[in-house]
């Protein structure tokens, strides 16, 4: 087996659902199993994906057992040469996985790659390439320095901005929602440690590959992430959850060689969770008075796909009474998407891609693309699911304004 594929899922079955459609694709032509690890999601997120996908191989969890624990039970019944740990809210185009398993034969000095992650708004996620969270580093993004200085190599090493997010770079931290590992290196540094319930854990691992001798690299391939919809990010518990890691993660690695800044790291740590959190809810506040993105309610959709689906979608629109304008395309007669000349985009807050009239790919790449010029929020459309999935809210058949 070349690759082995591991998904933990939690309360999160449309995006599950789009995720292994996009790695149907995918794994055209490749020798790769997909495992599936639900930590006890009460969204009927099993039987749902049983049915349409019987090809993944299950594990089911009477319990949520955390993401490093839940990835560790998959690894150690699969049997690929690699192992991707992947989240379920993702998208990945159809010739990623080749391209990291062509690197990755090719450099057998790789211990792990991540690629580029792209937010639903098209802009790139610079959380796809970080450095190690060492004291210092770690005093630079918690104290603004890493902000101000961007860009330098000293300051800014969190993102490490100062690489060209286009070419192929040696990075430190893969993230953890798209992680590729070579099972020799996984057998020489460990599986992901369990005291990280949610968050960290890739930090670790990124870190016990480098002792180990393997070096962690970052590929220019898109993947769309949603960030944070496998794990329903939310207030205090996640800010509560996030830092805890990162404590864990200084404790382990730092704890002994830098005591002395313990009670320093500890308090930034509690200082910066709680701005986080101030934030967080400011955000939301404005949100709700509608000062932030546009109201769910007013929100316009511009649809791009082929008749039959343009026929089905626009059903879907009327029921949730949405305002939807639609272009009848595919990748053939507009490959230029909603950048077309042709296509006015003024007024719009999504555009809606036909998953069958468009690869995941030409999707993603449009999307990058298409940030630098207006910002508009993917979203996309199955005939086979009969779903128009954003990263906000669902819009299905089966459960029509379904709100995640």
């Amino acid at each position: 087996m070349k690759l082995s594929i591991v998904i933990v899922s939690f309360n999160v079955k449309y995006y599950l659902e789009q995720c292994l459609h996009s790695l149907r694709r995918a794994c055209r032509g490749m020798e790769a199993e997909v495992w599936v690890v639900d930590n006890a999601s009460a969204d009927g997120t099993v039987e749902y994906i049983k049915e349409r996908f019987p090809e993944v191989k299950w594990i089911g969890n009477a319990e949520n057992v955390g993401f490093s624990r839940a990835n560790n039970m998959a690894i150690k019944r699969s049997s690929g040469e690699y192992v991707l740990l992947l989240n379920p809210d993702t998208i990945v185009g159809e010739n990623v996985l080749s391209g990291c398993v062509r690197f990755m034969d090719a450099h057998p000095d790789a211990g792990a790659t991540g690629v580029a992650m792209l937010k639903d708004n098209g802009c790139f996620a610079w959380e796809s390439r970080r450095g190690l969270p060492t004291p210092f580093t770690s005093f630079c993004k918690m104290s603004g320095l890493g902000a101000l200085f961007p860009r330098s190599r000293r300051f800014g090493r969190y993102y490490m901005r100062y690489l060209d997010k286009d070419e192929t770079n040696r990075i430190e931290v893969v993230s953890g929602a798209f992680f590729m590992i070579r099972r020799q290196a996984l057998d020489r540094a460990g599986l992901l440690d369990e005291d990280f319930f949610m968050y960290g854990e890739d930090i670790d691992l990124s870190y016990r590959l480098l002792r180990s001798g393997y070096r962690n690299y970052y590929q220019p391939l898109n993947i769309l992430h949603y960030k944070g919809e496998s794990t329903h990010k939310s207030s205090y518990r996640y800010v509560h959850v996030f830092y805890k890691a990162m404590l864990i993660f200084f404790d382990k690695h730092y704890g002994k060689t830098h005591c002395w800044l313990a009670p320093v790291i500890r308090m930034a740590v509690v200082a910066r969770g709680f701005l986080d959190l101030c934030l967080y809810q400011r955000k939301r506040l404005l949100k709700w008075m509608g000062g932030g993105r546009a109201r769910r309610q007013d929100a316009s959709f511009l649809f791009l796909g082929r008749p039959e689906a343009v026929e089905v979608a626009c059903a879907l629109g009327v029921e949730n009474r949405l305002k939807m304008d639609f272009v009848v395309a595919d990748e053939n007669t507009k490959p230029d998407g909603h950048l077309d000349p042709s296509v006015v985009l003024d007024g719009y807050d999504y555009v809606v891609y036909d998953t069958e009239a468009y690869s995941y790919e030409r999707i993603l790449d449009l999307m990058s693309r298409g940030s630098e010029r207006k910002s508009l929020h993917l979203g996309t459309f199955s005939l086979k699911t009969r779903n128009m999935i954003t990263m906000t809210r669902i819009y299905s058949m089966e459960e029509s304004g379904h709100v995640v």
